[in-house]
């Protein structure tokens, strides 16, 4: 895994601002209140991301395990075809960002299922008192079906081990924080910013150039 796969995954979070925003919104929105009518403290909601970002690493080094022990088959039309997939998904990772598809949409239709068995669960973890119960709440949180999400684990996949595919999957949640972590305390300002044209299509641009540059080194 290069460095370029780790910054692209960081990108894709960050510049996805505008979709956490649309898929979290009410998840950070029940985070914001309590129930005496006050705002719980910042170390409430630093731990519902890190546990999020936590879940996402998890699921990272599953599939980059699941991954790797693909590779160990030495198929080499299967380790291409891995490769392939994970530097498309990144192209069409690109073009979303851009607005230009909506394509992560069908991920989460297809994690709506999964979603509704987890729901409950989360449920009974609110209202948060303190920060374990915080850091289990950011865990389930991350269960929610995100096309982004699910996206990037196509990618860590590919990457190669279960240590790359976490690294790739924490990338990932790291370039959310800015949104989802700013969103309870100041989250107007970061809409406009990420929904400027220019801001969207330069890293879209940017991420699908990546994939690109990955099927360029492969084919040349």
């Amino acid at each position: 895994m290069t460095e370029f796969s780790l910054l692209s995954a960081l990108l894709v979070g960050l510049l996805g601002g505008v979709h956490c925003v649309g898929m979290c919104g009410g998840i950070v929105a029940a985070f914001s209140f309590r129930a005496d009518g006050g705002k719980p403290p910042f170390r409430l909601h630093l731990g519902y991301n890190i546990g999020r970002v936590l879940s996402y690493t998890i699921f990272g080094a599953l599939a980059g395990a699941l991954g790797a022990s693909l590779n160990l088959l030495e198929i080499r039309p299967l380790q291409i075809a891995l490769y392939v997939l994970a530097q498309g998904v990144m192209i069409l990772l690109g073009l979303y960002l851009a607005g230009w598809n909506q394509w992560v949409l069908i991920f989460e239709k297809a994690g709506g299922a999964l979603w509704s068995r987890v729901q409950p669960m989360f449920r009974k973890l609110l209202p948060v008192r303190n920060l374990p119960g915080a850091l289990l709440a950011g865990m389930v949180w991350g269960w929610l079906p995100c096309g982004l999400v699910y996206s990037v684990l196509v990618a860590a996949l590919a990457a190669g081990s279960a240590t790359s595919g976490a690294a790739l999957m924490m990338a990932f949640g790291l370039g959310t924080l800015p949104n989802l972590l700013g969103m309870a305390f100041f989250a107007q300002q970061i809409q406009s910013f990420m929904q400027r044209p220019l801001v969207r299509k330069s890293a879209g641009l940017m991420v699908a150039g990546f994939g690109v540059w990955g099927l360029f080194r492969l084919f040349a």
